[in-house]
C-alpha cells in the first residue's frame, strides 16, 4: 500500500471523511438535531420491517390532502405518491438488521464515502494517480458534499455512487453492469431521470456512444414522464397540486400541473423561463462557483462538465424558491458527479498543466471549501462552534444542550414504545420507529381502523424555539402556537400536563395533571420573552 502513495492518500483522505462525518452526524441526531426528514425515513423504514411499504403517518401530514384539504393525516398512507423511491428498499435488509434512525446516519455516511473511493477508480482510468488522487481530494473536500452529508437522510445521498458507478461501468464497457446502474437511478425518486438524461445527452453530444446515448435519453424522459403523469398519482394527487406547483408554478397560471402541463408552460412562456434561469444571477454565480471551488475552478473550462451537469443545474435553477440554491442542500448531490466527472475529462487532455504551482493552488482551493463549509454551518451541525446569529446574538453552547438532551430522555422514557404521540420537529426522529406519529402541534390521526383519533401522548420541547426566536420568525411563531396549544389542552382538561423539564413538556390524554410538573410549566412560562 505505501508503494501507491496516491492510493493511500486517498484511503486516508476517505477514512477522516467518514470518521469525521460519522461522529457530527451522530452528534447531530443525539443532541436532538435531527429534524422532521430523519423521521419521515426512519419511519418508512420501520413500516417497510413491518411489511408496510411506504406507508408513513409523517409523510402523510406533508400531503395536499392535509396541507390544502384540511384533512388529518393518516397512518396509511402511501409516501410513493410524493416521492416514488423503490431503491429504498436494496437498504431495507440492512435497516431489519439494525432498526434505528441511526443506520440510516450510518448508511448515509457510508454512500458517500463509498461514491469517492468510486470516483477515484474512474479517474485512474485517465489520469495518473497524483492527479486522480487530487480529484478524490476534491471530492471529499467539496461543499456540495460535505453538506448533504450532514444532513437528515436523504434518498439523493445514493446518487453520487450509483453514477460513478455507471460512468466507471461505460468506461470498462460492462454494459451490463451500466444499464444495471441505469436502472437503479431511476429508481433513486422520480426526478433522478433528469441526472441519467444528462449522461445520455453528453453521450450523443461528445459522439461517444451516441446510439447508447439516445437510448438513455429516452428511457429517462419516457420513464419521468410515465412515473409523474399516470404512476404517483395512483397514489395521491401530491405531484400536481402539490410539488409541481411549489417549484415551478410560475410556469403555469392553475391551482395544479403534471409535469407535461409545466413543459407547456415553459415552451409557450419562454421570457418567464429565460427570466427564472438568469434570476437572481448573483446567487446562481455563487452557486456555480460553490460546486467549481474545490476543483481549482476547472469544470468552468470543461465541456463535458457542462454537458453532464446540465440538466441537472437547469432543474435547480429553474425552480423557485431560495432553498433551491443552498449547496450545502441535498439536490447539490444531482450537480456533483457531472461535474467531477467532466473535470477528469479536461485533465486527460490537459495533464502537462498539473504543475506544482497549480497544485498548490488547488490545495488552497479546497481549504477555502472546507472553511466556507464550516462557516455555512450545514444543518446547524457546527451550532457549538458557529453561532446561529451575530445581532442578535444565538448561541448554544455544548454543555448547555447535553444538559438539555438529558432533561429530554427523561421524559421520552415515559413515553411507550407502542403509543401514539404528537412531538415537535426535533423530537420526531426519536420517536419514529412507530406507525402512529405526528408532528406537534397536530393531535390528531386515522388509524388503521379508519377512525380519527387524539394521540395518546404529547411532547414539545419549547426551549428550542426559545433559544432562537430572538433573530428567527418560525421558532417566534412555533413557540407562541405551541404554549397557546399546550395551555388549551391543560385547561379542556384533554389532556394532562404529566411531565416538565427545562422547557420541555409532556402531555398524556385523559390524564390528571401533574402538580409539580403544572407549577414548573407555570414558573416556566413567566420567564419566556417573546421578541
Amino acid at each position: 500500500m505505501r508503494q501507491q502513495p496516491s492510493l493511500w492518500l486517498v484511503i486516508k483522505v476517505a477514512s477522516i471523511f467518514f470518521v469525521l462525518c460519522l461522529i457530527l452526524t451522530l452528534h447531530r441526531y443525539y443532541t436532538f438535531y435531527a429534524s422532521f426528514d430523519q423521521g419521515i425515513f426512519n419511519q418508512v423504514f420501520w413500516n417497510g420491517t413491518h411489511g408496510r411499504f411506504f406507508q408513513s403517518s409523517l409523510s402523510s401530514s406533508l400531503s395536499t390532502n392535509v396541507v390544502h384539504n384540511g384533512e388529518v393525516p393518516e397512518v396509511f398512507y402511501h409516501r410513493l405518491g410524493q416521492h416514488f423511491t423503490p431503491a429504498l428498499l436494496l437498504w431495507l435488509p440492512l435497516y431489519a438488521l439494525f432498526p434505528s434512525p441511526v443506520t440510516l446516519t450510518v448508511l448515509q455516511v457510508t454512500l458517500i464515502t463509498a461514491a469517492g473511493i468510486v470516483l477515484y477508480a474512474l479517474a485512474r482510468h485517465y489520469l495518473e494517480p497524483p492527479l486522480a488522487a487530487m480529484v478524490t481530494v476534491s471530492f471529499y473536500g467539496a461543499n456540495a458534499v460535505i453538506g448533504p452529508t450532514l444532513s437528515n437522510f436523504h434518498d439523493i445521498s445514493q446518487i453520487p455512487l450509483f453514477v460513478f458507478g455507471l460512468l466507471l461501468a461505460m468506461e470498462k464497457r460492462k454494459w451490463w453492469i451500466f444499464w444495471l446502474l441505469a436502472v437503479l437511478i431511476l429508481a433513486v425518486r422520480e426526478d433522478s431521470g433528469v441526472v441519467l438524461f444528462s449522461i445520455g445527452f453528453y453521450l450523443v453530444v461528445s459522439k461517444r456512444f451516441p446510439r447508447i446515448g439516445l437510448a438513455v435519453c429516452t428511457l429517462s424522459f419516457s420513464y419521468m414522464l410515465l412515473l409523474t403523469n399516470a404512476i404517483m398519482p395512483l397514489f395521491s394527487e401530491d405531484i400536481s397540486r402539490r410539488f409541481m406547483i411549489e417549484r415551478f408554478g410560475q410556469y403555469t397560471d392553475e391551482e395544479e400541473a403534471t409535469t407535461l402541463d409545466i413543459i407547456w408552460g415553459m415552451i409557450s412562456h419562454p421570457e418567464r423561463l429565460i427570466g427564472q434561469l438568469f434570476s437572481p444571477l448573483g446567487k446562481k454565480i455563487s452557486y456555480l462557483s460553490g460546486h467549481f471551488l474545490p476543483l481549482a475552478f476547472v469544470p468552468a473550462a470543461s465541456a463535458s462538465a457542462w454537458a453532464i451537469a446540465l440538466f441537472p443545474l437547469l432543474q435547480i435553477f429553474l425552480q423557485q424558491g431560495e432553498s433551491r440554491l443552498a449547496i450545502t442542500i441535498r439536490y447539490a448531490l444531482t450537480v456533483v458527479p457531472g461535474v467531477f466527472y467532466g473535470t477528469i475529462l479536461w485533465w486527460a487532455n490537459h495533464p502537462k498543466r498539473f504543475k506544482p504551482s497549480f497544485r498548490r493552488f488547488w490545495v488552497g482551493c479546497i481549504c477555502l471549501s472546507l472553511f466556507f463549509t464550516l462557516t455555512s454551518n450545514p444543518s446547524r451541525t457546527f451550532y457549538f462552534v458557529i453561532p446561529d446569529s451575530i445581532q442578535p446574538w444565538v448561541y448554544v453552547s455544548l454543555p448547555q444542550q447535553w444538559h438539555h438532551v438529558w432533561q429530554i430522555r427523561s421524559l421520552l422514557s415515559q413515553i411507550p414504545s407502542d403509543a401514539s404521540v404528537a412531538a415537535t420537529t426535533y423530537i420526531v426522529p426519536h420517536l419514529s420507529s412507530r406507525r402512529e406519529i405526528i408532528r406537534f402541534p397536530a393531535l390528531q390521526l386515522r388509524n388503521d381502523r379508519q377512525q380519527v383519533v387524539n394521540v395518546d401522548y404529547a411532547i414539545a420541547d419549547l426551549w428550542q424555539f426559545q433559544q432562537y426566536q430572538v433573530a428567527f420568525d418560525s421558532d417566534r411563531e412555533l413557540l407562541k402556537q405551541g404554549m397557546t396549544v399546550i395551555n388549551q389542552l391543560i385547561n379542556s382538561q384533554e389532556y394532562g400536563l404529566i411531565g416538565f423539564a427545562d422547557g420541555v413538556v409532556l402531555l398524556q390524554k385523559g390524564t390528571p395533571n401533574n402538580p409539580s410538573a403544572t407549577n414548573a410549566w407555570a414558573e416556566y412560562q413567566k420567564t419566556i420573552q417573546i421578541s
